[in-house]
């Protein structure tokens, strides 16, 4: 039997406090030039270990950034989507590998400089944990690996961990008006986070996760080896797609399969106030959404709007039908008639211009659109998620209401599950929400002044603990992407199972055990360690 669970390593180094014995300008200035000198002798150290273990036609003088080097805040400040982290804690070195030699290199010599590494690859992790730490790190930024090769007639593309999902699906556009990809609608959203988070989009009703329809990936691991598929084996190429590959090495590369979309695709939305209705639109659509067809993707989208001055609540019924307006139509008609969707409602395109629309873009746009790594609009925000297997009272859903109605730029987006989704085994992969689940809930917000952020974060407190009542429990259930570190965090460097089990069984509920048994043999002494990383399991 599994003793005690101990931590997985000991901190090697720990930076303290320079604690000045006089305050004289002299043994300041003192100090000032021994901390450069050690910084520049540390730096010099670690580039020559990173140069040491590559072939010589491999070095490359632009991969490894200090905090010294002109380029390094704006390729930090590059990919940071959540401005809440924009002045936390900065890490020793940015490395932009080209490849997986560099990685290997990086990897090899943060162990010996007793670095941790935090890898990004579109900077959109909810609570910053691919660009911020509390101790000594490095990050690996990994947008220039980012290259697609797309094989049509095999329906299979390769895809670099640094690409955006944008680039994904310009990809395949160019090549097929036929073929799509099942993952999210944000273009500036990272493949390689997004994939090894579980992933979903507007046709995973359809085909399932991103993680669902991966065929094979690359990753270094925590000994510096390159792997795949074969040699990693099926315990840890089942574990990175949905357990988080940050907690197992650094992962660069994904096979995906690509799906068979029509040449025409439906879109709709309709917007409802409260005073028009949407209490009770919203009721039934928590009873049939996840009924539909798996062809017919309706989300809900809760928002504050002003009416005569004064807000209230709106719900925004949006819709992607694989299919033309006439067959949309029939279906929506007969299931959702009180919705009153016509033909004028209604408006084909092209699949990429979908991914166009649920962008936020205009489907008269060039898909050239997708190719743009900057996000439109970057504020601080906090969210959270919540699954939900009994359809929410019409008393809940009107306090709800209330409570939404507080904060003008608060959301919630109401995902709705079944299709697919429910024929697919809970332990398939880590991600285990599946056929019990009527809908996923995200909850955000977002707000401009620095001095708000306790009250906006304190309000989304508050609608969590409303909640509750109304969503899953044992565990109440949560979304790994949506990261939110309420849920707990492991503590450094002792983290052990009990301690991240509050966090671990919310996103990965009976998954999360044999999580950490694969997370205690691919990385034994936890140096993929984060706030939020799979545990180890130590025999004593």
């Amino acid at each position: 039997m599994v003793g005690k669970i101990t931590r997985a390593y000991e901190r090697e180094v720990k930076e303290g406090d320079v604690k000045m014995a006089s305050p004289k300008f002299g043994v300041s200035i003192l100090v000032f030039f021994l901390c450069i000198s050690f910084c520049s002798s540390t730096d010099q150290s670690f580039q020559q270990c990173f140069s040491s273990h590559l072939p010589p036609s491999n070095i490359t003088y632009d991969v490894i950034f200090t905090q010294n080097s002109s380029q390094y805040s704006s390729i930090l400040q590059s990919s940071i989507r959540n401005l809440r982290f924009s002045n936390a804690s900065k890490p020793r070195y940015l490395v932009t590998p080209y490849n997986e030699d560099h990685i290997q290199a990086t990897i090899i010599c943060s162990k010996e400089h007793h670095l941790q590494v935090r890898v990004r690859s579109g900077g959109h992790d909810y609570e910053g944990l691919s660009y911020i730490s509390d101790v000594p790190f490095i990050v690996i930024d990994l947008f220039h690996i980012r290259s697609v090769m797309v094989d049509i007639k095999n329906e299979y593309a390769w895809v670099g961990a640094g690409a955006t999902l944008g680039e994904l699906y310009y990809s395949i556009s160019a090549k097929s008006n036929v073929h799509g990809f099942p993952a999210g609608s944000c273009p500036t959203v990272g493949v390689g986070g997004h994939i090894s988070g579980g992933g979903f989009g507007t046709i995973f009703r359809k085909y399932g996760l991103a993680a669902d329809n991966v065929i094979d990936a690359k990753m270094v691991d925590v000994n510096g080896n390159v792997l795949d598929r074969k040699s990693m084996g099926e315990d840890l190429f089942w574990a990175i797609r949905g357990g988080g590959g940050a907690s197992f090495g650094v992962i660069f590369s994904w096979k995906l399969k690509l799906v068979r979309v029509p040449p025409t695709v439906t879109v709709f939305k309709t917007v409802k106030s409260l005073e028009q209705g949407a209490t009770k639109l919203l009721q039934k659509w928590q009873n049939i959404a996840y009924k539909f067809h798996h062809d017919l993707f309706v989300h809900a989208v809760i928002q504050v709007t002003n009416s005569n001055q004064n807000p209230t609540v709106q719900v925004s019924f949006d819709c992607l039908f694989l299919g033309t307006t006439e067959r949309l139509l029939s279906s929506i008609q007969r299931s959702f008639p009180e919705l009153g969707v016509t033909q004028e409602n209604c408006t084909e395109m092209s699949w990429i211009q979908s991914v166009l629309y649920f962008a936020g873009y205009s489907i008269a746009e060039s898909a050239d659109v997708l190719l743009n790594r900057t996000t439109q609009s970057t504020q601080p925000f906090k969210a959270k998620s919540d699954y939900v297997k009994e359809a929410i009272p019409k008393t809940g859903l009107e306090g709800l209401f209330k409570m939404v109605v507080e904060e003008e730029t608060s959301m919630l987006i109401l995902t709705p599950y079944g299709g697919r989704m429910k024929q697919i085994k809970s332990s398939a992969t880590p991600f285990p929400y599946r056929s019990e689940y009527l809908y996923g809930i995200q909850y955000l917000i977002s707000w401009d002044v620095a001095d708000e952020t306790g009250k906006r974060i304190g309000w989304m407190r508050r609608l969590y603990k409303y909640m509750e009542p109304y969503v899953s429990t044992a565990p109440r259930a949560a979304y790994l992407n949506y990261r939110d570190l309420d849920l707990g965090r492991n503590s450094y460097p002792n983290t052990s199972y009990v301690e991240s089990s509050e966090w671990g069984l919310k996103y990965f509920n009976h998954n999360f055990n044999r999580l950490v048994r694969v997370k205690t043999l691919a990385d034994p002494h936890n140096f993929f360690w984060n706030e939020q990383s799979i545990p180890v399991l130590r025999l004593e």
